[in-house]
């Protein structure tokens, strides 16, 4: 590693102290002896750190893509160099893994234990005995406990009770990637948070910063951004390509680079590289593709109505969506039937439906598992005598079931009739797997998989 004079080691540690960004720079090349891949994305970063440790932001949301440096600045630098001024900070650090937790734990800790560390803060000195990887001390009262997503925390707070800045609750990636599309799951690390986390403040004014890459429309960045906890969060957005159509790190990914992992996997490029739960244009869906019309084409239409059910008013829709075949291969989705009603007048819309579509359109509802599955189905087929009705158990999951159609739509192949109801579906759409309601999807997949048999079987 290049040596320095000792002029120049004080003048880099006296910009380190004032700066967090030059803190960030200068450590990296002391503990791994070559220079930091800066970009200006990490300036940005610094600066809305840099807006806590003054006390201008009390909560702080970033959204960044994967291996972007967000955990070496906004956790391990930042905890460092507050330390450095504040010695008797206190941390309260976590992340989806209480493994990942610790591990980053302690290379703050290395960091804070360097001589490189002691050249800027000499003050700032650690407890003998904090060896533990996911809790460690300095001998002014500092603390910084490491800990994963749902796991516990009594006993332990965030925060000083005095004026400026006396630690903060950081939050690293609270969902683990694989489990971000399980409502439970994802429900799970926002009730953790709302129920045991945020009670860990040990002053009204300590911080709170989550950065994260995002993973769902309901995921906990997306929940507290739409006022989850009724407070007022900055946001700080950093999409792996920016809206000048550059990528935001030429030197981690080029544009070219970004193009072909967004073709890759437009679901995981959308949410955890754009800050966008779904793509622009739609995942499996490309509701673009999707043909507008004012009036049923001439010709003969096999039809079917598919049914997804609701259990609880104010929980999911009911949706009954209408799709037809044409002899020439084409679909056409003609209506949608949508409802948060309870179990008498959903059962009366299904009736009052199939009355309307008349007995040519097929219905096809679902089978619940269990016995009130079976039941339900029975007083449905006895309340549609007379109708076409087929049940069936849900096979497979919402986006296999979805796919198909998804196929059809995204090559220009399914039109749709104008109608009020085409806004609130293309937006579904755009939003499908990832999205917060399904059941227009669902519904159409279902009935999709009626009408998508064998030509001679429909037309003779």
């Amino acid at each position: 590693m290049r040596e320095y004079s000792v002029e120049k080691r004080k003048v880099a540690n006296d910009a380190a102290y004032e700066d967090l960004y030059m803190f960030s720079r200068w450590m990296f090349l002391q503990t791994h002896g070559y220079y930091w891949l800066k970009n200006d994305h990490h300036e940005i970063i610094c600066k809305a750190l840099i807006e806590v440790f003054r006390g201008e932001t009390k909560r702080l949301i970033i959204n960044i893509p994967p291996r972007y440096s967000k955990t070496e600045l906004a956790i391990k630098n930042f905890i460092a160099w507050t330390l450095g001024h504040n010695p008797d900070s206190e941390f309260i650090y976590t992340s989806y893994s209480a493994r990942l937790a610790s591990n980053f734990s302690w290379q703050t800790r290395e960091i804070v234990n360097s001589n490189e560390y002691r050249e800027i803060f000499p003050n700032t000195i650690l407890q003998g005995d904090s060896k533990a990887k996911d809790e460690w001390r300095t001998t002014a009262g500092g603390l910084v406990y490491s800990v994963g997503s749902g796991g516990t925390i009594t006993g332990y707070g965030a925060g000083k009770h005095k004026k400026g800045f006396g630690g903060a609750i950081l939050i690293d990636d609270p969902h683990k990637a694989d489990e971000a599309r399980s409502d439970v799951m994802r429900q799970n690390v926002i009730d953790w948070f709302q129920n045991t986390l945020e009670s860990r403040k040990n002053s009204p004014d300590t911080p709170i910063i989550l950065i994260m890459q995002r993973l769902h429309e309901e995921d906990l960045s997306g929940w507290l951004l739409n006022g989850g906890n009724g407070e007022e969060w900055k946001h700080i957005c950093l999409p792996a390509i920016k809206e000048d159509g550059t990528a935001l790190w030429e030197a981690k990914h080029t544009i070219e680079d970004l193009k072909r992992m967004e073709e890759a996997s437009p679901y995981v490029f959308s949410g955890q590289y754009m800050q966008r739960p779904a793509p622009a244009e739609g995942g499996i869906f490309k509701p673009d593709q999707i043909q507008i019309i004012d009036e049923l084409p001439i010709g003969e239409i096999k039809w079917c109505r598919g049914w997804d059910l609701a259990s609880t008013v104010n929980g999911d829709w009911t949706a009954g969506g209408k799709i037809g075949r044409m002899s020439d291969g084409r679909f056409i989705i003609d209506d949608m039937v949508r409802l948060r009603e309870g179990p008498d007048k959903r059962d009366a819309a299904i009736k009052n439906t199939a009355s309307l579509d008349g007995k040519n359109v097929k219905i096809s509802i679902p089978q619940d598992p269990g016995q009130a599955g079976k039941t339900q189905v029975i007083y449905l087929t006895r309340e549609l005598a007379g109708y076409n009705v087929k049940s069936s158990p849900e096979s497979g999951d919402k986006v296999t079931r979805a796919e198909p159609l998804g196929a059809q739509i995204n090559i220009g192949n399914v039109m749709m009739i104008r109608g009020e109801w085409n806004k609130s579906l293309i937006n579904e759409m755009r939003m499908f797997p990832n999205g917060v309601n399904d059941d227009q999807i669902d519904a159409l997949s279902r009935a999709f998989s009626e009408v998508m048999i064998p030509k001679r079987s429909f037309f003779g």
